[in-house]
């Protein structure tokens, strides 16, 4: 095992017609079904989609941190 670790930032955006927590839940999911190591998350921005004057789906842009492997 190294002795320093190596990580990259990507950023993605998450949906839920439910939650904001379930947005988030469903990008790392997601996120974590293509990408190793994934480490930890940043919330960058909170925003929404109005339908008939109600909240239809919740979004939340993500910064992604995930190591790079061997490092």
């Amino acid at each position: 095992m190294s002795d320093h670790h190596v990580y990259k930032k990507v950023e993605i955006v998450g949906s839920s017609r439910v939650s904001i927590d379930e947005a988030i839940n469903n990008a790392i999911a997601e996120c974590s079904k293509r990408i190793k190591n994934v480490e930890w998350f940043e919330v960058q921005e909170t925003r929404g989609h109005v339908e008939n004057g109600k909240v239809g789906h919740y979004q939340v842009v993500l910064k992604v941190g995930f190591r790079i492997e061997n490092s």
